[in-house]
């Protein structure tokens, strides 16, 4: 037989979906079954066949049980008896339902395949419950208190502290050192013109005052 690879990509899982061969869609209308008949055919799970019973368990119709009328390959829907709608027209049409929300609640045997089907399914549960040996209830507890005492290991340890991060000086850039300078400059220069234009003016008061005074003077002497 061919061995084929598991496929993660979503596009080419509904590839392989849709384009499947028939033989490969027979397996994708697999549901489960009650619990009494799994009970009773040691089996958990079958694909749907017209004929048997089913009762709807997710969707709008939660709760109908009835017979498989039709399978439709293609599209990976089944036809309840009695699930109908009626469209616009006024016409009756079988609602379609896909296989994963059914449950099978009896079984279509006519076909003697299937019934070697079911046969060849029990006796494969019944080899792989015999296979698994469970382990006795003292090595599990032993393992359990190994476990416990490593965890107790691991909690009593102090935890590591994370060493302080020392703040780095950051170099300034030379274009930084300039604006500062010539900050610095202006501002020197802003004084210095301050104090300039203070000595000015405080000179040029002095001297107006003893001009009108000699003035005063000369009139008063004149006459």
């Amino acid at each position: 037989m061919q061995t084929t690879k598991p496929v993660t990509k979503p596009s080419k899982q509904r590839k392989m979906l849709f384009q499947a061969p028939n033989h490969r869609r027979h397996k994708h209308f697999a549901t489960h079954l009650s619990p009494e008949l799994k009970a009773s055919r040691g089996v958990r799970a079958l694909p749907v066949r017209n004929g048997d019973t089913v009762h709807i368990m997710r969707g709008d119709h939660k709760g109908f049980e009835g017979k498989v009328t039709r399978i439709d390959r293609r599209k990976y829907r089944i036809y309840v008896e009695g699930l109908t709608r009626e469209t616009v027209d006024g016409t009756t049409i079988f609602v379609p339902i896909h296989p994963s929300k059914v449950m099978i609640t009896r079984l279509n045997l006519d076909d003697k395949w299937r019934k070697k089907i079911l046969e060849r399914k029990r006796e494969a549960h019944k080899k792989v419950e015999e296979v698994v040996v469970e382990k006795p209830p003292e090595e599990v507890t032993e393992i359990k208190e190994e476990i416990v005492k490593e965890k107790m290991a691991v909690e009593k340890k102090p935890p590591k502290k994370k060493p302080k991060r020392r703040k780095r000086k950051v170099a300034k850039k030379p274009a930084e050192k300039k604006k500062e300078e010539e900050s610095k400059r202006r501002k020197r220069v802003k004084k210095a013109k301050k104090t300039e234009e203070a000595k000015t003016e405080e000179k040029t008061k002095t001297r107006k005052t003893r001009v009108r005074r000699k003035a005063t003077k000369k009139t008063k002497g004149g006459t």
